[in-house]
């Protein structure tokens, strides 16, 4: 892959789970130059459809929502207190610069406080909750906040600063879980207008993943596809010790094959025709074992059931307000998703069904 706008400026966007609006917008913009139809579910998930042929239909979905924060109060000094919203571990954010989006888009500065050692070497060292978290943004007390735009419900996310490492082949921003579906849903949809394929394929965003995978549950329910492929970015633990339980994956070596995770058993069908795939087509990929789960645990109950796996992507430090991806990994998980959807068929449909 040589073009990354649509990650870069997807990640520069802001989405908390329930405030996707902004994601949306820019996920229809672009789906509608590619697609036969733009659907969406009553939730706010966003997919384009293109018909290559009469054989099955592929759903591939990233999901648009970040982990961040929520502004659930003003104290009397104008600090904003935050609420979670998804898995971020409150330690990440201090001394951090993030952003209030206020209304129309626009967005306030701010840094999550920290005590200065001087302050603190007498006192006792106590763990960070988000409760102990205050967002100063220059306020100098709550109606001054408030005047500047600040209102309780409002959404928080890092300050993004996205960039390439030095060698150029890594790239460090917040969102990448899962702004990286989301790009590879639109970078697959301009793929194939200038290919031929036997499917239906259908690609977007689902919403409220970190919350817990509702948008994938709506989403999967209105198309009810054949097959769904969940892209989304896993924790590799390559910068571990090796005797480390958590050193699974790596940065670069290819598309992760996630044979497991606690809500969604990969099909040993669907196992074995990754490998044989991905062999065929030399296309770089590792076997991963997650603990968390993704958008293909709801999708497994669409309909009557619906195969349903991940093509994960890996990525350093997730769920903080700096992640890491692989270029080479990108353009793995590319080419799978390209090759499943020229290899797929009825007839490989049934195959996968692995009914006896």
């Amino acid at each position: 892959m040589e073009d990354f706008t649509y990650f870069k400026e997807l990640a520069n966007l802001n989405g908390i789970a329930g405030h996707e609006k902004q994601v949306r917008g820019y996920m229809k913009k672009e789906l509608i130059k590619y697609s036969d139809e733009i659907v969406q579910d009553k939730l706010g998930g966003v997919f384009g459809i293109k018909k290559g042929g009469v054989g099955p239909t592929i759903m591939i979905a990233g999901h648009m929502d970040e982990v961040g924060a929520m502004v659930v109060g003003i104290t009397d000094h104008g600090f904003i207190k935050m609420l979670a919203i998804g898995g971020l571990n409150p330690e990440v954010l201090v001394s951090q610069n993030v952003q209030i989006t206020i209304d129309n888009n626009k967005t306030i500065a701010g840094v999550v406080g920290a005590i200065p050692p001087h302050m603190a070497r007498n006192s006792e060292k106590k763990e960070i909750s988000f409760d102990s978290l205050l967002l100063d943004i220059g306020a100098d007390s709550k109606e001054h906040a408030i005047a500047m735009g600040v209102k309780v419900g409002q959404q928080i996310t890092p300050v993004n600063y996205f960039y390439f490492t030095e060698d150029g082949k890594k790239i460090v921003s917040k969102a990448w879980d899962d702004r990286v579906g989301c790009a590879m849903a639109l970078e697959v949809m301009k793929e194939i207008s200038n290919i031929k394929h036997p499917n239906t394929v259908v690609a977007g965003g689902t919403v409220q993943e970190e919350v817990g995978l509702r948008g994938a549950k709506v989403a999967s329910t209105m198309i009810a596809p054949d097959l769904f492929l969940a892209v989304d970015v896993s924790p590799v633990g390559d910068f571990l010790p090796k005797d480390d339980v958590n050193a699974n994956g790596k940065l670069g070596g290819g598309f992760l094959v996630r044979y497991y995770d606690p809500r969604c058993i990969m099909n040993p069908e669907i196992f074995q025709y990754f490998e044989k795939l991905a062999q065929k087509n030399n296309i770089s990929f590792q076997y991963f074992k997650s603990t968390g789960g993704t958008d293909a645990a709801e999708a497994q109950y669409a309909g009557t059931g619906t195969l349903s796996t991940t093509v994960g992507v890996p990525g350093r430090y997730i769920h903080s307000t700096a992640t890491m991806i692989h270029v080479d990994d990108l353009k793995a998980v590319k080419e799978m998703l390209i090759a499943i959807i020229k290899d797929f068929n009825k007839e490989r449909f049934q195959e996968l069904l692995g009914h006896e």
